[in-house]
Order: structure tokens, then sequence, then C-alpha cells
């Protein structure tokens, strides 16, 4: 049983200095919340996703109506297939090559701000986690440093033991469990810019089409 207990201890241990080896070496001091591989850019820069005309990127840049809007929702949606999004663009930016420009540019504008903006809220979240994850790390070294007291002496209360014991399995399956799941809400930030890139050359398809036309 104490062997046992020695190496759930060193499980717990090697648990926290994981977290804690994550956060000091992290990528970028800059940001020493941000647990990703990925080095943390803030904000999609325009030129790396669209190749069109010059967009608005304020507040000028939401949709101009509601047939926009509700499209931009759909196109935005990582749930509409990429192939589904190519079909809705055409079909939205139609008309004479000067209509053509001026839809696709605008539509393009609101995606950006859409996408961006939900790219900066899902990065806040994955700096929202990773605190969460230090101050778990912090709480169970707490509680293994109070399980030690106890076993260290000679009459320690073993119901006691037993209650630390379990409450720390617990919150280090927890730990471990939210850990794991790192790596896939870090790729989240990744695969909104390569949709926005994807959507883009879809506008700028649709809005070179038929240019031999007026």
């Amino acid at each position: 049983m104490a062997l046992s207990k020695r190496n759930f201890l060193r499980c717990i241990v090697a648990a926290i200095v994981t977290c804690w080896i994550q956060s000091a070496f992290a990528l970028d001091p800059r940001y020493p919340d941000w647990p990703c591989q990925q080095l943390k850019v803030p904000g999609i820069a325009v030129a790396s996703v669209w190749a069109g005309p010059s967009i608005d990127t304020g507040d000028q840049a939401k949709p101009v109506d509601t047939k926009q809007a509700e499209l931009v929702s759909r196109l935005a949606a990582r749930r509409t297939p990429i192939e589904d999004a190519r079909k809705l663009i055409a079909d939205y930016v139609v008309g004479t090559s000067a209509e053509r420009q001026k839809k696709g540019t605008a539509l393009f504008a609101a995606l950006y701000s859409t996408l961006d903006a939900q790219r900066d809220e899902v990065m806040n979240g994955i700096e929202r986690f990773s605190r969460k994850q230090k101050a778990a790390a912090d709480d169970i070294r707490k509680e293994v440093d109070k399980l030690r007291e106890i076993q260290d002496k000679s009459n320690g209360d073993q119901t006691q033991v037993q209650e630390l014991t379990s409450r720390l399995a617990w919150q280090t399956r927890i730990f471990e469990d939210r850990r794991k799941s790192t790596s896939y809400v870090c790729d989240v930030p990744v695969l909104i810019e390569k949709r926005l890139f994807d959507l883009g050359r879809a506008i700028q398809d649709a809005m070179n089409a038929d240019s031999s036309k007026p």
C-alpha cells in the first residue's frame, strides 16, 4: 500500500511538473499563458488570406443587409462544408463585373470581421484554460504537500489520508484529461484562419468569373 501511494504521488508530481514546464518554456515570453506549440499571432493579417481589393476591417465591415448577414453566418460556420460554401458564394456574387467586385469585397470584409473576432475569442478562451490549469496544478501541489505531512507523522490520521488520496486521484484525472485536450483546442485558431483563406479564394474566383463580360 505504501509503495502504491508513493507511485501515486510520483504520478501527481509528474503531472504538475509537466504543466509547469509547459508554462516556463512558453514559446513567446510576451504571452506566458499561451500553452500552444503554434505561436500566438493576435489578429489575422488580411494579406495572408485575401488578394482582392482592400477592405474595411472596422465597423463598416459588418453585413450590409439581412441576406448577407445570413450568408456570412452560414459561411463562417465550420459545419458548412467548404464545397457547399463555394456554391453559396457563387450564387451570391453575381451580376456585372463591377457588381461582383462590390458584392465580393463587401462579403469578404464581413467574413473577415466575423472570423477574426471568433478567432480572438477562441484564443482568449485558450489562455483562460491555461490559467485554470496552472491554478489546478498549484492546488494539487498543496494537497500533495498536505498528504505527505500526514503520512510522515507516526500517528497520521489514515481516514484523512484516504480522503486526500481519493480527492487527489480525482483532481489529477481531471487535470490530465484537460491537458490532453490542449492540442485539439490549439488547432482551432489555425482552422479558423484556414477557413477564412479558403473562403477568400472562393470569393475571388466568383468575382473573376466571366471576367470577359462587362
